[in-house]
């Protein structure tokens, strides 16, 4: 019989509060390595992240139980939610004589029609680098749109997992809360060949697998951690309002053209590059990228792999929440 290793709230409450402090204290005494910047915006971000990070602490502390359950219950029910997962991906494609061809079809002849529409037709055949380098643009493309495709495709069928699955919800001894991650999942299987076609674009245009291109498993496991900590939110709403689905997917065409996905983003001014960087996307993007061709690490942007992960950790305390506190009139809503 296996034993579950269970931590007490005194235990959990100090390696959190212990965590936030050491990146607190890696924020406060972090110089940027690179060219002079304005000190008083430098200032300014490294007051912002302190508070945040201060507040996130209060809220943990004060919430323990509602933001530890959920992360809690996955990790007990791991087995189950992979056994579950590979059932989802199968059952999607059951009865095609393709299977799961299609799912890889519709994002390969978009990027191909992206690639005709910009590199022939238009005729823009690279896209310069900050250090001056140009990239091509088919590779440029592609490294922006792989992890586009997996965010778009997870957070629609994360959302809609309570509706696809209400026949479990309804369940009284089923863990619901285990149901989006198991959608997200089998998302991933899809989005694992794309990263493969991602290497091989790369490596045609000679940019060949190196030491960083590990990063791009670094990268995959912050796009899930984000897409699962905004669906506990979104899938635990859209119950409510089903309207929500229809904004959702108003929301990605939008947020498709205010990523750099299609344009570069060092193109901009420095004003428009740090708004537009509030969106948590453009580091996974921009991260995909320096994966596949820029050779640099994830941690010489500092700021920005701290803001990531701050958002990210709130964003999913706050889905643990509000999916713990409406998950008790799924059912009859359902």
């Amino acid at each position: 019989m296996k034993k579950s290793v269970k931590i007490s709230k005194k235990t959990g409450i100090a390696l959190f509060v212990t965590a936030a402090v050491i990146m607190a204290l890696l924020i406060v005494f972090h110089k940027n390595p690179g060219p002079a910047v304005d000190q008083s915006q430098e200032l300014a971000k490294k007051i912002i992240s302190c508070v945040v990070i201060a507040a996130a602490c209060f809220a943990f502390i004060r919430w323990y139980d509602k933001f530890t359950g959920l992360p809690v219950e996955l990790f007990q029910n791991r087995h189950l939610i992979w056994k579950l997962a590979k059932n989802d991906f199968k059952k999607r494609y059951a009865g095609s004589y393709l299977g799961a061809v299609w799912a890889m079809a519709q994002p390969v002849v978009t990027v191909a029609m992206y690639y005709i529409v910009f590199d022939k037709i238009m005729g823009n055949t690279s896209t310069p680098l900050r250090e001056g380098v140009e990239v091509p643009f088919v590779l440029f493309l592609t490294a922006g749109l792989v992890p586009w495709f997996y965010f778009s495709e997870a957070l629609n069928n994360g959302t809609n997992a309570l509706l696809e699955y209400n026949y479990l919800v309804k369940k009284v001894v089923f863990k619901i809360s285990i149901l989006p991650i198991i959608k997200i999942i089998a998302a991933t299987f899809i989005h694992v060949f794309f990263v493969c076609l991602l290497l091989i674009v790369a490596a045609i245009y000679g940019y060949y697998p190196t030491i960083y291109t590990t990063q791009i498993i670094y990268y995959s496991f912050c796009l899930f951690i984000f897409v699962l900590a905004l669906s506990y939110t979104t899938c635990a709403v859209v119950v409510f309002f089903r309207d929500l689905s229809q904004i959702i997917s108003i929301g990605l065409q939008i947020g498709m053209w205010a990523t750099p996905i299609l344009w570069n983003l060092d193109a901009l001014s420095p004003e428009w590059i740090m708004i537009l960087k509030l969106n948590p996307l453009v580091y996974i993007v921009n991260g995909y990228r320096s994966a596949i061709y820029e050779k640099e690490w994830f941690f010489r942007d500092f700021f920005s792999t701290m803001y990531f992960w701050i958002v990210t950790v709130v964003l999913f305390g706050l889905g643990a929440v509000i999916f713990k506190r409406l998950k008790v009139h799924f059912a009859d809503v359902l």
